[in-house]
Formats: structure tokens, C-alpha cells, sequence
């Protein structure tokens, strides 16, 4: 059973239900698909850190409690609700490489705008959406060292620049597996097998018509006819 975990912010519930499905309509082996909801880790004591008004989702710090909640075994795929997948998530297990401890796609990003979605600051740092979707060896020796104690008190930028990793340990998947959808482009950087709608996705006011505003819009369609 292949474990997906995938942020989740309740004001973009929508997003995290088209991510969702479009996960397991392409899917061609079982996988299970759990949202992290920050209010529920808080509840069972999992989450203790004090509530970041600057943080521009919910999730900005919760993805690295997957080896956690994966209780340290196995592979497991996080990635942000933001995302729309137009491929089948198990090529992308099918790459995992044990000498890892993670597989990203390691961006060279750097935005132009000094907010994203919501109003919210964009904040720069290196290796910038890198951990927006991870392929993570839960096993591996470094991750256990990402304990409760380390996600609850550590900096933001330690942990979204991998930094309790060695730089080594740190795999690479092609960028169509994050495709940025407002910064790559088709066909100069090829073609996206998962939708990562970074700046702010078509579910939001402004976005509507934002680049590959058609293809979450069909999703969504798709997903209503489902679901009746």
C-alpha cells in the first residue's frame, strides 16, 4: 500500500479534495491518501508549537512529521494540497533509492512577487519548494532523528532546508513530479505529471485564470460528477 500524505489548510479545503482524488484516480496500485490536519495533531499533543500568523498555510511546518506519523518505516510520498497529479503516483515510488533519506525536486526558485496567495508574504530562502513534495525513506537512519521534540522547536528554515540531512542523502526526482506551473514552462522543461500551483491556485479570488487554471477546473468538474 503506497502512503500519501498531503498538507492540509482549511481554508482551501477544495484543493485538498482535488488533490486527493486526482491521486487516486490515477493510481494504478492501492494507496492510501491522509491529510495532515494541524488542528487534530495539536489535539493529541503531537503539534505544540505556538500558531505562526506569518506562516502562509498550515501545513508550512506539519509535512515533517511524516516519517513520524509514518511511525519511521517505509516510503511514504508528502506533498502540498496545492498540487493536481496528471500521472500515476506510483512511477513516482517506483524511483525511491534506499541510500536516500529524501527525493525531491530541488528547484531553483527564486519568485518575483513579494506576496502569494491570500495577501501572504513570500518568503525567500534556499531551496525554496523543495520540501512541497517529498518522496521520503521513513526508514532511513537521519530521518529518525526527526523527532517530535526537533519538529516542535526547530527553526522553519532548518527544516525546510533539509538540515538534518547531509546534503549526500539528498535524492532527485525530475521537476515534472513538482511542476511549478507559473515558473516552468512546455515545452523548454518538458512535461508536468503533477501540477504545483505554488503562487495560488484557480479555487482562489484572483487566481482563476491562472497558467493550468483549465486542467484543476476539469478536475473539478470530474470530481463533482463523482461525487453525486
Amino acid at each position: 500500500m503506497n502512503k500519501v500524505y498531503v498538507g492540509y489548510d482549511s481554508r482551501e479545503d477544495i484543493a485538498w479534495k482535488i488533490c486527493f482524488s486526482s491521486i487516486i484516480k490515477r493510481s494504478t496500485t492501492p494507496c492510501e491518501v491522509k491529510p495532515i490536519i494541524q488542528q487534530e495533531l495539536r489535539d493529541y499533543n503531537i503539534y505544540r508549537r505556538p500558531i505562526d500568523k506569518n506562516a502562509s498555510t498550515e501545513f508550512s511546518i506539519t509535512r515533517f512529521l511524516v516519517p513520524f506519523l509514518n511511525e519511521y518505516e517505509g516510503w511514504a510520498v508528502y506533498c502540498d494540497c496545492d498540487f493536481l497529479w496528471l500521472d500515476d503516483i506510483t512511477k513516482l515510488f517506483k524511483q525511491r533509492d534506499d541510500k536516500y533519506a529524501v527525493q525531491v525536486v530541488k528547484h531553483d526558485y527564486t519568485p518575483k512577487n513579494t506576496t502569494k496567495m491570500d495577501g501572504q508574504k513570500q518568503h525567500l530562502y534556499p531551496r525554496k519548494n523543495w520540501s512541497s513534495m517529498v518522496l521520503w525513506n521513513c526508514s532511513h537512519p537521519a530521518n529518525k532523528k526527526l523527532t517530535l521534540e526537533v519538529v516542535n522547536n526547530q527553526t522553519p528554515s532548518f527544516l525546510h532546508r533539509f538540515q538534518w540531512i547531509d546534503d549526500s542523502e539528498i535524492g532527485e526526482v525530475s521537476l515534472e513530479w513538482n511542476w511549478l506551473t507559473d515558473w516552468y514552462k512546455e515545452p523548454e522543461d518538458g512535461s508536468p505529471k503533477a501540477l504545483h500551483y505554488t503562487e495560488g491556485g484557480p479555487w482562489m479570488e484572483g487566481y482563476e485564470n491562472t497558467s493550468y487554471s483549465k486542467k484543476w477546473k476539469e478536475e473539478l468538474n470530474d470530481f463533482k460528477l463523482n461525487s453525486r
